[in-house]
């Protein structure tokens, strides 16, 4: 469903003549076609919603940091062009949830899994990683989880 909006907006992104937004979402497109050929060789097949919203997070994980890397080295007209990538592609992400409740939803994580938080308080890391990172960002996660811990 993820995959097919990309294609239709691709497709009327050419034919508006957007090419800033065409060249975003062929990017994303060709990075969730290399992901289905490395996911089941030689073949290929179709990802799921999951994995393609995995392949875009990946892709605004690499333009946050390209848009800091040029900041650092002052190279202004490149962030900015960087920066509305971004834009582009942050529309595609679902909504996160607010801090409220995310930090409801990993207390809610940590109660299911006590045992395993009073043996060892680090795996409830990968617990929550893997049950919340559709509702939120992991770097939001990690610094809610750490939060937790230390209190």
């Amino acid at each position: 469903m993820l995959r097919q909006k990309l294609q239709d907006d691709q497709l009327a992104a050419l034919k508006a003549g957007e090419k800033t937004k065409l060249g975003v979402l062929r990017f994303i497109l060709a990075q969730i076609k290399n992901k289905e050929i490395d996911k089941n060789p030689p073949a290929g097949g179709e990802l799921t919603d999951e994995e393609t919203l995995g392949v875009l997070r990946k892709v605004i994980k690499e333009l946050k940091e390209s848009v800091e890397a040029f900041e650092k080295g002052g190279r202004i007209e490149l962030a900015e062009d960087n920066k509305k990538q971004l834009d582009i592609a942050s529309v595609y992400l679902p909504k996160e949830i607010d801090d409220e409740e995310l930090k409801r939803e990993i207390e809610k994580v940590i109660k299911d899994n006590q045992a395993v938080f009073d043996n060892n308080q680090k795996a409830i890391i990968g617990i929550c990683m893997k049950q919340l990172k559709s509702k939120a960002d992991p770097a939001r996660i990690m610094k809610t989880l750490q939060g937790i811990i230390k209190s």
